[in-house]
This record gives structure tokens, sequence and C-alpha cells, in this order.
């Protein structure tokens, strides 16, 4: 896996291959933070990496100069790796070993974008649970986006708050936003 773009562009990263993980591959990451790039402002934002893995999504947005960056993953491989990965490259990811749905119950933190990367084989019910905790505990800033990564034989596109979806290869990203709140005046 390597970094594509920023500060570490061209930087590779291998894991130990016992970690159980799938990282997002380089074409679907290109992509992602193409459509990305056309709306925010990487060092403006903070990002929220649920089923973090190796942290790959997490390194291309600190590389890209965002700042608040969190990890959460309930692998303690995975976690180490992060953080010792972080600390090498001296990138600001804060990691969190936790199991992601008890986070999201839990958890105060808000941010610009949420990404998710449960395992392909979750069943709807699974990755439903991912938007319905999001929204449910309001843990997206006004501006933000949650972006849930799936297999494309995975439809989500039912879920409450689904705007869109974008396929790579055998990689799907499905988008989701706040609604729009009308104010009276």
């Amino acid at each position: 896996m390597r970094i594509i773009s920023g500060l570490y562009k061209g930087r590779r990263i291998t894991a130990p291959k016992k970690l159980p993980v799938r990282p997002t591959t380089d074409m679907a990451k290109e992509a992602l933070f193409n459509i990305l790039n056309n709306t925010y402002y990487f060092d403006d934002i903070s990002v929220l990496d649920l089923f973090a893995g190796i942290g790959s999504i997490s390194y291309e947005f600190a590389s890209r100069g965002t700042t608040q960056i969190t990890c959460v993953d309930q692998e303690l491989g995975c976690t180490n790796f992060i953080t010792e990965t972080a600390k090498g490259f001296e990138m600001p990811i804060e990691v969190i070993k936790s199991d992601v749905f008890k986070f999201l119950e839990q958890t105060k933190i808000k941010a610009t974008i949420i990404f998710a990367d449960p395992p392909y084989a979750f069943p709807v019910e699974e990755f439903a649970k991912i938007p319905e905790l999001v929204f449910q505990n309001n843990l997206l800033e006004d501006d933000g986006i949650l972006i849930v990564e799936h297999s494309k034989h995975t439809d989500i596109s039912n879920l409450p708050n689904y705007t869109y979806s974008k396929s790579y290869g055998g990689n799907m990203f499905s988008f989701f936003k706040k609604p729009k709140t009308t104010s009276e005046d």
C-alpha cells in the first residue's frame, strides 16, 4: 500500500501479514480522494476512521494536511500498527482500540468526514447500524459526510440519509449526509 498524495506521497506502508485486514485499493482510494478534494480543504476538517485496519485512509488524510484524525479498530495488532506508523511519520492520529459499535454509542467526537470500512462479509443489518448510530448520536458536523466502503454485492442504498454511491472495481463507496434542516423565520 502506498500514500497517494501530499507530504508523504509515494511512501509505502507494509502491514504484517497476520493482521485480519483488507486495505482499500490504491485505485479506489485515489478516486475517493478526488471526490473529497472537490468539496473539502483537508487542513480544515476532522476525520473519524472506523474499522481502520492498518490506517491507510487516515495516513492519506494526514499526508494531505488533516490534523484531527481519530482511528477506531478493535484489533490490537491494527491499533498498535497505526500507532507505530503514525509516530514514525509524525502524523497527528489518535488511535482508539474499541468495538466500533460500542464506540459509536458512547463517543461525543464529531467529525467532518466519518469513513467506515467494515468487513465486507457483514450482513446488511450490521452495515445499517453504522449510519443509524452516526445520525442518532449526531456525530457528523453540519457540512459532514459519512462514507461506508463495501462490496459491490452489498446494497445499502435504501438506508436513511443515503445520497449516492460510487463503484471502483469490486469496491463501492456509499455516501450519507445529514438531512437539511429548514429554519422558520
